[in-house]
């Protein structure tokens, strides 16, 4: 049975399971390759919390916990709405093959909707094919306001 829900932040199961997911995803070669530092472990869902434009959704396979996206709501200048970003996306290796981005991203846009947002950014690594073609399927595509000009490229300066 697949269950997909909205994390309370206040929640104790969901909030391990969030850690739970985002460090699997940190070991992963697409999340970094290495564990989650243990400050992050520790206050993680607690910052979190503490954002009012934050949400998680939660994909749970017979109670077991599968994927994880986690969103923050943001503002479009070019449309003068909110849109929402989704920073990470995990699967579990062992679920994989179930659909269960597709319903992760479903979910992530009923919240969108009930939110009047105008839209929904991801950033993807190019050499992640799996993902990149998950987030063809469910609709997303590159970036561009005038095609001569190219995609818009993410970029980041670490502080």
């Amino acid at each position: 049975m697949v269950e997909v829900v909205q994390a309370d932040y206040a929640n104790p199961q969901h909030g391990q399971d969030i850690i739970e997911l985002m460090d699997t995803y940190s070991r992963d070669p697409m999340g970094g390759g290495a564990p989650l530092d243990d400050n992050v472990k520790a206050n993680l869902v607690k910052e979190l919390a503490k954002i009012p434009h934050a949400y998680s959704i939660l994909c749970y396979v017979d109670g077991k916990p599968a994927a994880l996206a986690n969103c923050f709501e943001a503002f479009s200048t070019f449309k003068c709405k909110p849109l929402i970003n989704i920073h990470d996306v995990v699967v579990v290796d062992t679920f994989r093959g179930l659909n269960l981005s597709q319903k992760l991203l479903a979910k992530v846009e009923e919240v969108a909707l009930e939110r009047g947002c105008c839209k929904i950014t991801l950033e993807v690594l190019e050499g992640n094919e799996i993902a990149r073609n998950c987030y063809r399927k469910f609709g997303f595509s590159g970036y561009e306001l005038d095609p001569k000009m190219g995609n818009a490229l993410f970029w980041q300066k670490i502080l």
